[in-house]
């Protein structure tokens, strides 16, 4: 019986197929995100065809608002079969949570930005800093 062999790659052509740098590649594996299929004598790394998809992945998921230890969390999920749509749900409803408070902290500023510049159109510029220097 003849045994396939997966492909295996460099980790400078799995960082190119996965569009991220090979700095990241190296990070994603620190942290736990990805692992390498095995190394060469000389010590590369190579790393499996899946490597691009779970790197996709954890760019998606971090894309969506979630923490590298949420992206982690998750994956370490889904490698364990516990993950499922209903079971991951809370993950994105915590990041959509802190879109929102980021969203009103940025409308908040947006609106003292307003408020600088129609105080700056009527002669009053905050810029100039001449209200702390009048008396």
């Amino acid at each position: 019986m003849v045994q396939s062999q997966e492909a295996v790659h460099k980790i400078g052509t799995i960082a190119k197929r996965a569009g991220v740098s090979v700095d990241t590649v190296r990070y994603y594996e620190q942290r736990g995100l990805l692992s390498p299929a095995k190394r060469m004598s000389s010590g590369y790394r190579l790393y499996s065809d899946k490597a691009v998809l779970r790197i996709s992945l954890a760019r998606r998921l971090q894309s969506l608002g979630m923490t590298l230890e949420e992206v982690a969390d998750a994956l370490h999920s889904h490698d364990t079969g516990g993950g499922s749509c209903e079971s991951e749900r809370w993950r994105l409803e915590k990041a959509r949570s802190r879109v929102e408070q980021k969203l009103a902290e940025l409308t908040a500023v947006r609106d003292a930005v307003d408020t600088a510049l129609n105080l700056c159109a009527a002669g009053n510029c905050e810029l100039t800093g001449q209200d702390f220097h009048d008396g």
